[in-house]
């Protein structure tokens, strides 16, 4: 039997919770405020996930940087990989927000899009 503790970012409240699990299966989970916390939770011990944002180098732009993120959240032992993957990644101004700059990372089935606007020179 292990614990596992969490705090919830569902809300500004951020309950404190303990998960008790036996070979991986949960067996208890107690400190949540809300039925909207347990559920965040039993995902965030059995599949954690996060938004990944960061930033893409520009040519030719009125900046060198553009923001962006995952337009959804990706598995948190894919950060790293992903991470990598964008360090790699050279785009042409102009940049709108919402363009995707790389398409379904990782295979993740989450695109990495651009945050910011970014005109050429």
């Amino acid at each position: 039997m292990s614990r596992t503790n969490i705090i919830c970012v569902g809300c500004p409240k951020g309950c404190r919770m303990k998960i008790e699990d036996k070979d991986g299966e949960i067996t208890d989970i107690s400190g949540y405020g809300c039925d909207k916390g347990k559920e965040y939770a039993r995902e965030e011990f059995k599949n954690p996930t996060r938004i990944l944002p960061t930033t893409v180098i520009v040519k030719n732009g009125k900046i060198p940087l553009v923001s962006v993120k995952t337009a959804k959240p990706i598995p948190k032992n894919y950060l790293l990989p992903a991470m990598k993957k964008i360090a790699k990644t050279r785009v042409e101004a102009p940049i709108d927000i919402g363009d995707v700059i790389i398409d379904n990372i990782l295979d993740t089935g989450a695109d990495i899009i651009a945050t910011n606007n970014v005109d050429k020179l």
